[in-house]
């Protein structure tokens, strides 16, 4: 199997993307807020916290995934 298209490979890719969408989602947010859409903008910041907390899991795994390979 090629390497770019190991486990951890592709794992990796989808991390690099949910981090592009977190900062999209951020850009948006901030665009909604700007608008006096505060209460929006708080709920989306909820989620973002939550993947923010969960990519650092992520890239401790995907770390380790990488050292067994």
């Amino acid at each position: 199997m090629p390497s770019q298209y190991s486990i951890a490979d592709v794992l990796e890719r989808i991390y690099q993307n949910q981090l592009a969408l977190e900062a999209a989602m951020m850009e948006l947010t901030l665009h909604v807020e700007a608008h006096g859409h505060a209460d929006i903008g708080n709920n989306v910041r909820g989620a973002l916290e939550a993947i923010g907390e969960n990519a650092g899991h992520i890239n401790q795994g995907l770390a380790r995934l990488k050292k067994l390979s």
